[in-house]
Protein backbone atom coordinates (compact mmCIF):
# COMPACT_ATOMS: atom_id res chain seq x y z
CA UNK A 1 0.00 0.00 0.00
CA UNK A 2 3.06 2.30 0.93
CA UNK A 3 4.40 1.60 -2.29
CA UNK A 4 1.97 2.92 -4.43
CA UNK A 5 1.90 6.22 -2.61
CA UNK A 6 5.47 6.56 -3.12
CA UNK A 7 5.36 5.78 -6.61
CA UNK A 8 2.32 8.07 -7.25
CA UNK A 9 4.54 11.01 -5.49
CA UNK A 10 7.59 10.18 -7.88
CA UNK A 11 5.16 10.37 -10.81
CA UNK A 12 3.83 13.78 -9.54
CA UNK A 13 7.24 15.18 -9.12
CA UNK A 14 8.60 14.32 -12.34
CA UNK A 15 5.60 16.14 -14.40
CA UNK A 16 6.38 18.76 -11.95
CA UNK A 17 9.56 18.77 -13.38
CA UNK A 18 8.02 18.44 -16.78
CA UNK A 19 5.87 21.70 -16.56
CA UNK A 20 8.24 23.82 -14.88
CA UNK A 21 10.68 23.10 -18.66
CA UNK A 22 7.48 23.76 -20.60
CA UNK A 23 6.19 26.73 -18.73
CA UNK A 24 9.75 28.41 -19.12
CA UNK A 25 9.61 27.75 -23.02
CA UNK A 26 6.46 29.40 -23.59
CA UNK A 27 7.28 32.42 -21.55
CA UNK A 28 10.75 32.51 -23.78
CA UNK A 29 8.85 31.79 -27.53
CA UNK A 30 9.84 34.87 -28.21
CA UNK A 31 13.36 35.50 -26.82
CA UNK A 32 16.06 35.65 -29.40
CA UNK A 33 18.27 32.72 -29.99
CA UNK A 34 16.03 31.16 -26.51
CA UNK A 35 17.28 27.38 -27.02
CA UNK A 36 14.16 25.21 -25.59
CA UNK A 37 14.67 22.56 -22.56
CA UNK A 38 13.22 19.10 -21.97
CA UNK A 39 12.82 17.87 -19.18
CA UNK A 40 14.19 14.00 -18.91
CA UNK A 41 13.30 11.16 -16.53
CA UNK A 42 14.44 7.81 -15.71
CA UNK A 43 12.56 4.59 -13.91
CA UNK A 44 13.81 3.59 -10.79
CA UNK A 45 15.06 -0.18 -10.99
CA UNK A 46 11.74 -2.47 -11.68
CA UNK A 47 11.46 -5.46 -9.10
CA UNK A 48 10.90 -9.22 -10.47
CA UNK A 49 7.98 -10.91 -8.35
CA UNK A 50 7.79 -14.30 -7.44
CA UNK A 51 5.56 -16.29 -5.52
CA UNK A 52 6.46 -17.96 -2.25
CA UNK A 53 5.58 -21.26 -0.66
CA UNK A 54 4.16 -22.12 -3.97
CA UNK A 55 2.73 -26.15 -4.67
CA UNK A 56 5.07 -26.46 -7.39
CA UNK A 57 2.22 -27.41 -10.04
CA UNK A 58 2.98 -23.94 -12.14
CA UNK A 59 5.58 -24.64 -14.95
CA UNK A 60 8.98 -22.49 -14.55
CA UNK A 61 10.11 -20.56 -17.91
CA UNK A 62 12.88 -22.84 -19.64
CA UNK A 63 16.29 -21.71 -18.17
CA UNK A 64 15.23 -20.50 -15.22
CA UNK A 65 16.63 -20.96 -11.78
CA UNK A 66 13.94 -19.56 -9.80
CA UNK A 67 12.67 -21.81 -7.29
CA UNK A 68 9.38 -20.18 -6.83
CA UNK A 69 7.68 -19.22 -10.44
CA UNK A 70 7.46 -15.68 -11.17
CA UNK A 71 4.48 -13.46 -11.00
CA UNK A 72 5.63 -10.27 -13.18
CA UNK A 73 7.61 -7.03 -12.50
CA UNK A 74 6.90 -4.56 -9.95
CA UNK A 75 7.53 -0.52 -10.79
CA UNK A 76 9.38 1.65 -8.78
CA UNK A 77 8.63 4.90 -10.01
CA UNK A 78 10.21 7.60 -11.77
CA UNK A 79 12.70 10.52 -11.25
CA UNK A 80 14.11 13.12 -12.62
CA UNK A 81 17.48 12.86 -14.26
CA UNK A 82 18.33 16.06 -15.68
CA UNK A 83 16.99 19.07 -18.37
CA UNK A 84 17.84 18.67 -21.54
CA UNK A 85 18.24 21.75 -24.34
CA UNK A 86 17.34 21.22 -28.44
CA UNK A 87 19.94 23.42 -29.86
CA UNK A 88 18.26 22.84 -33.07
CA UNK A 89 18.00 26.11 -35.59
CA UNK A 90 15.65 28.56 -34.74
CA UNK A 91 14.52 30.51 -37.70
CA UNK A 92 16.03 33.96 -39.01
CA UNK A 93 14.32 37.04 -39.15
CA UNK A 94 14.74 40.12 -41.06
CA UNK A 95 15.23 43.43 -38.90
CA UNK A 96 17.77 44.91 -41.49
CA UNK A 97 19.17 46.49 -38.39
CA UNK A 98 22.96 46.46 -38.71
CA UNK A 99 23.74 45.81 -35.06
CA UNK A 100 21.50 42.49 -35.54
CA UNK A 101 23.61 39.24 -36.35
CA UNK A 102 22.36 35.54 -36.87
CA UNK A 103 24.89 32.34 -36.71
CA UNK A 104 22.81 29.87 -39.41
CA UNK A 105 24.27 26.85 -38.19
CA UNK A 106 25.93 25.61 -34.80
CA UNK A 107 27.94 27.90 -32.84
CA UNK A 108 28.18 31.02 -29.99
CA UNK A 109 28.97 34.29 -29.81
CA UNK A 110 31.23 35.12 -27.21
CA UNK A 111 30.68 37.63 -24.83
CA UNK A 112 33.08 39.15 -21.47
CA UNK A 113 31.39 39.69 -18.59
CA UNK A 114 32.93 40.54 -15.20
CA UNK A 115 32.39 36.65 -14.40
CA UNK A 116 34.69 35.86 -17.36
CA UNK A 117 33.86 34.48 -20.98
CA UNK A 118 30.08 34.18 -22.05
CA UNK A 119 28.56 32.60 -24.45
CA UNK A 120 25.07 33.45 -26.47
CA UNK A 121 23.17 32.69 -29.38
CA UNK A 122 21.56 35.91 -28.97
CA UNK A 123 22.73 38.53 -32.14
CA UNK A 124 20.96 41.57 -31.02
CA UNK A 125 23.38 44.07 -30.21
CA UNK A 126 23.72 47.48 -29.93
CA UNK A 127 26.44 50.42 -30.09
CA UNK A 128 28.44 51.87 -26.51
CA UNK A 129 28.96 55.70 -26.37
CA UNK A 130 33.25 54.86 -27.29
CA UNK A 131 31.81 52.70 -29.57
CA UNK A 132 31.91 49.36 -28.93
CA UNK A 133 30.10 46.96 -29.62
CA UNK A 134 27.71 45.34 -27.05
CA UNK A 135 24.88 43.01 -25.52
CA UNK A 136 21.42 44.81 -24.92
CA UNK A 137 22.73 44.22 -20.82
CA UNK A 138 26.36 46.40 -21.59
CA UNK A 139 28.58 43.61 -22.29
CA UNK A 140 31.00 43.57 -25.17
CA UNK A 141 30.88 41.54 -27.95
CA UNK A 142 34.46 39.92 -28.52
CA UNK A 143 36.42 39.52 -31.63
CA UNK A 144 39.53 37.21 -32.19
CA UNK A 145 41.60 40.29 -31.12
CA UNK A 146 39.72 41.83 -28.59
CA UNK A 147 36.35 43.93 -28.12
CA UNK A 148 35.25 45.08 -31.27
CA UNK A 149 35.06 48.93 -31.95
CA UNK A 150 33.18 50.00 -34.91
CA UNK A 151 31.28 53.24 -35.93
CA UNK A 152 28.13 53.38 -36.33
CA UNK A 153 25.80 53.23 -39.56
CA UNK A 154 29.33 52.55 -40.95
CA UNK A 155 30.93 49.19 -40.77
CA UNK A 156 29.41 46.21 -42.63
CA UNK A 157 30.10 42.43 -41.38
CA UNK A 158 30.57 39.52 -44.17
CA UNK A 159 29.07 35.85 -44.14
CA UNK A 160 32.55 34.73 -42.31
CA UNK A 161 31.80 37.47 -39.38
CA UNK A 162 34.89 39.62 -40.65
CA UNK A 163 33.85 43.50 -39.54
CA UNK A 164 35.00 46.16 -42.21
CA UNK A 165 34.71 49.82 -41.65
CA UNK A 166 34.54 52.82 -44.51
CA UNK A 167 34.95 56.64 -43.63
CA UNK A 168 33.57 57.22 -47.15
CA UNK A 169 30.01 55.53 -46.85
CA UNK A 170 26.56 56.82 -46.59
CA UNK A 171 25.02 56.97 -42.69
CA UNK A 172 21.54 54.99 -44.07
CA UNK A 173 21.58 51.66 -41.98
CA UNK A 174 19.52 50.13 -44.37
CA UNK A 175 22.30 50.13 -46.89
CA UNK A 176 24.77 49.09 -44.94
CA UNK A 177 23.50 45.89 -44.74
CA UNK A 178 22.75 45.14 -48.49
CA UNK A 179 26.28 46.42 -49.41
CA UNK A 180 29.33 44.45 -50.64
CA UNK A 181 32.72 44.34 -49.94
CA UNK A 182 33.70 45.22 -53.12
CA UNK A 183 31.61 47.96 -53.25
CA UNK A 184 33.49 50.17 -50.54
CA UNK A 185 36.50 52.11 -51.15
CA UNK A 186 38.95 52.84 -48.51
CA UNK A 187 38.12 49.57 -46.27
CA UNK A 188 39.87 48.76 -43.48
CA UNK A 189 39.07 45.29 -41.32
CA UNK A 190 38.41 45.69 -37.89
CA UNK A 191 38.13 41.86 -36.74
CA UNK A 192 36.38 38.73 -36.97
CA UNK A 193 33.74 37.66 -34.56
CA UNK A 194 35.21 35.15 -32.22
CA UNK A 195 32.34 32.43 -32.60
CA UNK A 196 33.34 29.13 -30.68
CA UNK A 197 31.62 25.67 -29.94
CA UNK A 198 31.83 22.88 -27.67
CA UNK A 199 33.09 18.93 -27.74
CA UNK A 200 30.13 18.44 -25.64
CA UNK A 201 27.69 21.49 -26.41
CA UNK A 202 24.79 19.48 -24.68
CA UNK A 203 26.27 20.45 -21.03
CA UNK A 204 27.26 23.88 -20.97
CA UNK A 205 24.87 25.99 -18.72
CA UNK A 206 22.55 28.69 -19.16
CA UNK A 207 23.67 31.65 -16.98
CA UNK A 208 20.19 33.82 -17.82
CA UNK A 209 20.28 36.63 -20.14
CA UNK A 210 20.51 34.82 -22.79
CA UNK A 211 24.54 33.20 -21.55
CA UNK A 212 25.81 30.08 -21.35
CA UNK A 213 28.79 29.30 -19.65
CA UNK A 214 31.45 26.04 -19.95
CA UNK A 215 31.40 23.30 -17.34
CA UNK A 216 34.13 20.60 -16.98
CA UNK A 217 31.97 18.27 -18.88
CA UNK A 218 31.63 20.75 -21.81
CA UNK A 219 35.27 21.45 -22.29
CA UNK A 220 36.20 24.65 -23.14
CA UNK A 221 35.63 26.93 -25.87
CA UNK A 222 37.16 26.44 -29.03
CA UNK A 223 37.20 28.78 -31.86
CA UNK A 224 35.74 27.32 -35.16
CA UNK A 225 37.96 26.91 -38.16
CA UNK A 226 36.68 28.65 -41.41
CA UNK A 227 35.32 24.70 -42.91
CA UNK A 228 33.32 24.66 -39.24
CA UNK A 229 32.39 27.64 -39.04
CA UNK A 230 28.61 28.73 -39.52
CA UNK A 231 27.73 31.55 -41.88
CA UNK A 232 26.85 35.30 -40.20
CA UNK A 233 23.64 36.96 -41.16
CA UNK A 234 23.59 40.75 -40.65
CA UNK A 235 20.10 42.24 -40.21
CA UNK A 236 18.70 39.13 -39.33
CA UNK A 237 18.34 37.84 -35.54
CA UNK A 238 17.17 33.95 -34.71
CA UNK A 239 14.54 33.24 -33.08
CA UNK A 240 13.64 30.82 -30.29
CA UNK A 241 13.39 27.33 -31.51
CA UNK A 242 10.32 26.61 -29.51
CA UNK A 243 6.90 26.10 -31.36
CA UNK A 244 3.71 26.92 -28.90
CA UNK A 245 1.45 24.84 -30.11
CA UNK A 246 3.18 21.79 -29.60
CA UNK A 247 4.66 23.37 -25.97
CA UNK A 248 0.96 24.01 -24.99
CA UNK A 249 -0.29 20.43 -25.84
CA UNK A 250 2.56 19.25 -23.79
CA UNK A 251 1.66 21.30 -21.02
CA UNK A 252 -2.11 20.19 -21.35
CA UNK A 253 -0.50 16.79 -21.45
CA UNK A 254 1.64 16.70 -18.26
CA UNK A 255 -1.18 18.21 -16.33
CA UNK A 256 -3.49 15.30 -17.02
CA UNK A 257 -0.46 13.12 -16.09
CA UNK A 258 -0.01 14.86 -12.66
CA UNK A 259 -3.99 14.67 -12.08
CA UNK A 260 -3.82 10.42 -12.57
CA UNK A 261 -0.70 10.62 -10.06
CA UNK A 262 -2.76 12.55 -7.56
CA UNK A 263 -5.68 10.05 -7.58
CA UNK A 264 -3.45 7.05 -7.73
CA UNK A 265 -2.27 8.61 -4.36
CA UNK A 266 -6.16 9.70 -3.16
CA UNK A 267 -7.34 5.92 -3.37
CA UNK A 268 -3.60 4.59 -2.00
CA UNK A 269 -4.50 6.95 1.42
CA UNK A 270 -8.07 5.52 1.35
CA UNK A 271 -7.66 1.67 1.00
CA UNK A 272 -4.83 2.38 3.81
CA UNK A 273 -7.28 3.82 5.59
CA UNK A 274 -9.91 1.51 5.50
CA UNK A 275 -7.20 -1.61 6.31
CA UNK A 276 -5.85 0.38 9.23
CA UNK A 277 -10.02 1.27 10.24
CA UNK A 278 -10.60 -2.75 9.59
CA UNK A 279 -7.33 -4.41 11.61
CA UNK A 280 -8.59 -1.67 14.34
CA UNK A 281 -12.09 -3.22 14.34
CA UNK A 282 -10.90 -6.75 14.86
Amino acid sequence: MVRGIYTGASGMQAQMHRMDALSNNLANVNTTGYKKDTSVQKAFPELLISRLNDNGVSKFPFGSSDSAPIVGKLGMGVEYNESYTDFEQGSLKQTDNPFDLALEDAGFFTIETPYGERYTRNGSFTLGKEGMLLTKEGYPVLGEEGPIYIKKNNFVIDRDGNIFQNGDYSDDPKQMVSMEENDWKNTEKVDRLKIVDFDKVRHVKKMGSSLWASTPNSGDAQIMNDNKRPKVSQGFVEAANVNPVNEMVNLITVNRAYEANQKVIQTQDGLTGKLFSNVARV
